[in-house]
């Protein structure tokens, strides 16, 4: 116990160094989070050198506070939506959605084809290269501030859409990917579905019943209430193969309909700020340096095409929603970061464990979320610099 709380201790000491020094030369914390968790994981890049730092295992600990920072950035999500919103824009929710889809599943399935790979590996890489890191997105539009502009809504949108589509495309990848029958993936999925309709129903017949179950005049009580319910809820929908991340989100929207927001906000988001910047240090924490030579040009390949490729969807995206063309360029360059369910697809290959799926796949996975969730970070936090020069180079 002793040595788990002393790792635990130098994680967040870590953690706390790298948002100061990422906040003193005005660089988004996300990527110095994940640098921390590389430069203190197992693989110690610094050790040629001869600087050999703590190291901290990607243990049950980190693993759990990393997954509520998915669940808790999914819910704070989710209080920004309402469900007549999701109902009102699901035209044009499901249209960015298909956009989203077709352009970078679509670049994922041509790369596998083009390396060579199985129909079943491909499968595979498509969807790992096709969704954006909800987490990390949103960490994003909340830190710089685009929360509350245009874009941000055929962001979320896009993120909704993937949340949802994923889940039916994990279940049938699972079916197929361990010998089992459609019938079983379609009890899945229909499993997933019946979750998420009676949380959706809940939200929105429930704001009454939120209210009261709410409002209590002591915030340790009212903390303990929205943490712990998120949570159960979270959990639930884990157990039953759903995705936590969706779960939350659908939670939270239920919640946006009520007078606690603004409470919610202000007494719950420290907890979701912590929970995130230990998800991130666990993305650098999980990545193995030395096993990225083998999978160099796979992994260069994949970041120019598709970070291309949601720079396309997304621009196709905002002219659905009918932004200008700047605006449209901010929604595919927030949408550029891949994160957790990226992770999620590398352990069910793993799991099968034969030919790429067992060896090249993870490999090609941990350098790429790595990548994507720096590069995507940085070209959110130089959003601005990048539109201007673009718009100064069309004259």
């Amino acid at each position: 116990m002793a040595e788990l709380l002393l790792e635990l201790g130098v994680a967040v000491a870590a953690i706390a160094l790298a948002g100061a020094l990422a906040g003193r030369i005005g660089l988004s914390v996300i990527p110095a989070y994940i640098v921390a968790g590389l430069l203190l994981g197992p693989s110690q890049p610094l050790a040629p050198v001869g600087v050999t730092l703590p190291v901290v295992a990607y243990g049950e600990v980190v693993q759990l506070l990393a997954e509520l920072g998915i669940v808790f950035l999914l819910f704070f999500l989710g209080l920004e939506f309402s469900v007549d919103q999701l109902l009102r824009d699901r035209r044009k929710i499901t249209a960015v959605g298909l956009i989203d889809f077709a352009v970078n599943f679509g670049i994922g399935a041509a790369i596998g084809l083009a390396f060579g790979w199985t129909l079943l590996e491909t499968l595979f890489l498509a969807g790992l290269v096709y969704i954006s890191s909800s987490a990390i997105v949103t960490k994003s539009l909340i830190e710089t501030g685009w929360i509350a502009n245009d874009e941000s809504a055929p962001i979320l949108g896009t993120l909704v859409f993937e949340d949802i589509l994923i889940a039916v495309y994990l279940a049938l990848l699972a079916a197929v990917a361990n010998g089992g029958s459609l019938r079983e993936a379609g009890v899945s999925v229909g499993v997933a579905f019946l979750f998420l309709g009676g949380l959706s129903a809940v939200a929105w017949y429930g704001s009454a019943w939120f209210e009261r179950l709410f409002t209590t005049g002591s915030d340790e009580l009212f903390v303990l209430r929205v943490v712990g319910l998120t949570t159960l809820v979270a959990g639930a929908a884990l157990a039953l193969g759903v995705s936590e991340a969706v779960a939350a989100f659908f939670f939270g929207t239920g919640l946006s309909q009520t007078s606690h927001v603004e409470r919610i906000e202000r007494l719950v988001s420290p907890a979701r700020d912590l929970f995130a910047a230990v998800f991130f240090f666990a993305i650098g924490l999980s990545t193995d340096l030395t096993l990225l030579a083998g999978v160099a040009v796979l992994l260069v390949v994949a970041v120019v095409t598709t970070t291309a490729g949601k720079l396309v969807s997304g621009v196709l995206s905002g002219r659905v929603y009918g932004l200008d063309r700047r605006r449209s360029l901010r929604v595919g360059l927030g949408l550029v970061p891949r994160g957790e369910f990226s992770l999620v697809l590398v352990a069910l290959a793993a799991g099968v464990g034969t030919g790429r799926l067992g060896s090249v796949l993870p490999a090609f996975a941990v350098g790429y979320v790595l990548v994507m969730s720096v590069v995507g970070s940085l070209l959110v936090a130089r959003a601005d610099a990048i539109t201007d020069a673009i718009a100064a180079a069309r004259g």
